[in-house]
């Protein structure tokens, strides 16, 4: 992921967008610190789908867990193909 400073990032915009159509995020940061991220809408909708998803979170695992000799019940898990 490239770190673009904020003035940099609005001067070379068509830049900024470009990388992010062929599939780079780019960050940009303001007074030094991390700001926003670009990225292409193709990436962005495909990062709300796993928000979307009903899988269970860990806390919800956790609670499953049997208890003073109760049964455990399996909750259903999806594969997520989450690629860092």
């Amino acid at each position: 992921m490239t770190d673009w400073q904020l003035q940099d990032a609005k001067n070379r915009f068509s830049s900024v967008v470009n990388a992010a159509l062929a599939g780079e995020p780019q960050r940009v940061t303001r007074r030094g610190k991390p700001a926003v991220v670009v990225l292409s809408v193709e990436e962005y909708e495909r990062l709300c789908q796993f928000e979307k998803a009903d899988a269970p979170t860990f806390a919800e695992l956790l609670l499953a867990i049997p208890q003073d000799g109760l049964e455990f019940e399996r909750m259903p898990l999806r594969p997520r193909e989450i690629e860092f």
